[in-house]
């Protein structure tokens, strides 16, 4: 029942010492335990589960010192480890405390242990010799006073306080005497006379005892030897002197000046000075006297974290025969100086930290601590820099370093952090501790591209397997967070593109393809301008991250044109080309073709009798047209619009001319290398009237041409008609027709609205230099031409060049109308930028 009670109190006693220290446990475990001997059962007072202290891993930081206990793994009890002498670990200093820290991870917490080492009596009293020889005048009167030498004893409290006795005398007697300072004086008292010649010699035994149980004694034996004639001893000024000096004083400095006097005269009136002992005695040498002047100087540092109180025993010995002596003491305060910096410790560091870390997570824990006291002792701490990592103190001299602000790994990828410490002192001392503290990356940046849309212009033609391009998108995050791997998102071309689906759409990954590691953009086909002019599509840009984090960018694929098309000759169409034209030319292939027109002898010059047509189904400059007259060659009866391709009389037509006219005419594109197609175009010269009712016969057929094989037949019916004056009215009749129609259509043409104009009228323009010579626009006008079909044609070239007019009379100029179209249309193909 006792034993539960006890254990009932030890319980509540821990609780209360708990809760009055704010989380620390305190133990007690006296000195000289036996290793494995239980301190405390530590997880268990920390309200740990069985098991809980290994699996959190609890264990003791020691700070600076050999702690001698330890954790037990699987008990988690506070066990000694190695020998526990409170006397080396503490030396005279009460009580004696090994503080420690505990730590407790899972999470990380701190908790201060504080053991206290108790004191058992395993120090017996010590006297500095054995045998100590005193030498006594016999005409000493008695209650004469002889200090002794106390012992010392190691231990501390009853364990060190020490009782003395003499062994038995009717001469002597021991007195002691206990200073202010805790400190006992010992003087051997005489207490009757001596008479040297009954008793030379006096030994004594005296005895230390301590207050431990059991006891433990010290004895030193007194050799008294009992000497004639000088019977006056020196006497100092002062019993005790009281000196206070700085532990920073200088080697040499005066300590104290005592000073004595001895009423004898001659030989035994001279004395000198000496150091009898010292407490503590081993610093005995830290001081010197001078034996004539009695002044004390230091010869050894002094450290107040070491020895706070200094107590000298001086005695001044006369010369006399036998020689008397006087004693003083000499009590020196040793005061505290800021000489110790402050000391920093790192107890515990989690590094690396991530950047996505909360503000408040502990990165390390320190502690800090100065040897000095007071003021000099009070230690501030701060950190450097003070951002974005903080300081919070925890407990007295113990702190935590936590996070003040969010991280960002690829702002600032490591920090070095400096936890700097300061005393109160004057000046103050300062130390520091850096700690470097990595920031481990997250994925929280998705890849960029260095431009939202990429312009791409691609030849037509290509090789497949050709470099178009070669994107690159940066990502700010290190190793897999940072690797991109690309690909083509969605986009494509075709008839269906406007929403990704139909008959005609063709996706983009069909044209190109994007290497995943590099971003090179290459042609998985050549490309045709006439097919695709224009592709569209997205370049996805993924990091391998964990979520992956992707960015998008805009690739624009124009398909620059190629010269790979030669013009190609129209069909003939449903009318004749304008009120100047006999018909019009054509074939339907680039090889020569054979095609004919009637002329008039005795046309004037600038009639036309036929026109060229042609298209090329390349873009630009390299459909851009011009015709050209090969054969015949030189100054023939006949020419052709360079670029109307319109067929007219260089100069009025004559009988010489021939029954017939042969032309050879080429269309050529300005393509670099140019291609062209030819065209053999037959002309028969008939009379005015004939060549009316063959006008009027093109007109009610529908076709202004025709083939060169059906020319001798409409030679033949013309023949007849002119023998046929019949014929001839007809042929008036229907020219006449023709003429009033023409007139009626012009005029409604004339005055309908041109809902189709885009533009008006223009300052002239300097458009190109080539081997034609330099061209400008005199007048501008852009319009849509449209065809029977109904579809519109928007590549349309309307200039007028500046041409040499042709040999021969200059023909009337007509009304200022808007100048003609150039018939060179290039379907569905954007207009030449010029």
């Amino acid at each position: 029942m006792a034993v539960c009670v006890r254990a009932v109190v030890r319980v509540l006693v821990l609780q209360a010492a708990w809760a009055l220290g704010g989380g620390q446990v305190r133990y007690s475990v006296p000195e000289e335990a036996k290793g494995g001997t239980v301190v405390g059962r530590l997880a268990q007072d920390l309200g740990l589960e069985a098991g809980e202290a290994e699996a959190r891993r609890l264990r003791l930081v020691a700070q600076g010192r050999r702690a001698s206990v330890e954790v037990s793994g699987a008990s988690g009890a506070l066990v000694v480890s190695s020998r526990l002498d409170r006397e080396e670990l503490c030396g005279k200093s009460a009580p004696c405390a090994l503080r420690l820290e505990v730590l407790l991870e899972r999470p990380l917490r701190v908790f201060h242990v504080e053991v206290e080492v108790t004191d058992i009596n395993d120090n017996a009293p010590l006297f500095p010799a054995a045998l100590v020889n005193l030498s006594l005048s016999e005409n000493s009167p008695p209650g004469s006073r002889f200090p002794l030498e106390g012992a010392s004893d190691a231990d501390i409290g009853a364990n060190a306080q020490l009782s003395y006795t003499l062994s038995p005398s009717e001469h002597f007697a021991l007195d002691v005497k206990s200073s202010d300072e805790n400190m006992k004086s010992l003087f051997l008292v005489l207490t009757k006379g001596l008479d040297r010649e009954s008793l030379a010699e006096h030994r004594l035994l005296l005895t230390a005892r301590d207050g431990g149980r059991p006891s433990l004694t010290g004895t030193v034996e007194l050799v008294v030897s009992v000497l004639d004639a000088n019977d006056n001893a020196p006497q100092f000024n002062q019993s005790v002197y009281k000196v206070r000096l700085p532990e920073n004083a200088a080697e040499g400095t005066l300590v104290a000046h005592v000073g004595a006097t001895d009423p004898d005269e001659g030989i035994n009136h001279e004395f000198s000075f000496s150091i009898v002992s010292s407490v503590p005695a081993a610093k005995r040498d830290v001081f010197s006297i001078d034996p004539q002047t009695g002044e004390i100087l230091l010869r050894g540092p002094l450290d107040f974290e070491e020895v706070r109180l200094y107590e000298l025993q001086i005695a001044a010995r006369d010369k006399g025969v036998p020689p008397l002596s006087g004693h003083c003491s000499v009590m020196l305060e040793v005061l505290d100086v800021n000489d110790n910096a402050p000391e920093v410790w790192v107890t515990s560091l989690s590094v690396p930290v991530a950047e996505d870390a909360s503000v408040g997570t502990v990165v390390a824990l320190l502690s800090v601590s100065d040897r000095d006291s007071g003021a000099n002792g009070r230690v501030r701490c701060a950190v450097w820099p003070p951002s974005p990592f903080g300081l919070v103190a925890t407990f007295a001299g113990s702190y935590s370093l936590v996070l003040r602000e969010a991280l960002d790994r690829e702002r600032v990828s490591e920090y070095e952090v400096e936890v700097r410490a300061e005393d109160g002192g004057a000046p103050p001392l300062r130390a520091s501790r850096g700690l470097r503290v990595p920031v481990s990356d997250v994925n929280d940046n998705a890849p960029a591209f260095a431009q939202a849309v990429y312009t791409v212009l691609a030849r037509e033609n290509n090789a497949a397997g050709a470099e178009l391009a070669r994107l690159w998108a940066r990502d700010p995050d290190e190793a897999g967070n940072g690797r991109v791997s690309y690909s083509v998102a969605e986009g494509g071309a075709g008839a269906g593109s406007g929403s990704g689906s139909g008959p005609g759409w063709r996706p983009a990954s069909s044209y190109v393809s994007v290497d995943a590691e590099s971003g090179r953009l290459w042609a998985l086909q050549p490309l045709d301008y006439e097919e695709l002019q224009v592709l569209q599509f997205e370049v996805r840009a993924v990091d391998a991250g964990e979520p992956p984090l992707c960015g998008n960018a805009t690739v624009q694929l124009f398909v620059v044109d190629e010269n790979d098309n030669a013009p190609a000759l129209l069909p003939p169409a449903g009318g004749g080309p304008g009120p100047w034209a006999a018909g019009e030319a054509s074939s339907a292939s680039s090889s020569a073709g054979s095609l004919w027109a009637w002329a008039a002898w005795g046309a004037p010059a600038g009639q036309v009798v036929a026109k060229i047509r042609a298209v090329d189904a390349d873009s630009g400059y390299n459909a851009w047209l011009r015709y050209e007259l090969w054969e015949p060659r030189g100054k023939g009866p006949f020419r052709v619009g360079l670029y109307s391709g319109e067929v007219s009389t260089a100069r009025a037509l004559e009988e010489a001319d021939g029954p017939r006219q042969r032309l050879l005419i080429v269309v050529r594109d300005h393509g670099e290398p140019s291609r062209s197609a030819t065209a053999t175009l037959s002309v028969s010269l008939v009379e005015g009237a004939e060549a009316a009712l063959a006008a009027a016969g093109a007109v009610s057929a529908g076709a202004g041409l025709r083939p060169a094989a059906g020319a001798e037949g409409g030679a033949a019916a013309a023949a007849a008609a002119s023998a046929t004056n019949v014929w001839l009215v007809v042929a008036i009749c229907a020219v006449s027709s023709l003429f009033l129609l023409a007139v009626v259509l012009y005029g409604a043409s004339r005055w309908a609205p041109r809902a189709a104009v885009l533009a008006g009228p223009g300052p002239a323009t300097l458009v190109c230099a080539s081997e034609v010579g330099s061209w400008s626009y005199s007048q501008r006008q852009s319009r849509s031409l449209c065809v029977a079909d109904g579809a519109g044609k928007s590549d349309l070239m309307v200039f007028s060049p500046n041409c040499p007019p042709p040999p021969g009379p200059a023909p009337k100029e007509p009304p200022q109308e808007p100048p003609a179209l150039l018939d060179t249309v290039s379907a569905t193909r954007p207009p030449l930028a010029l």
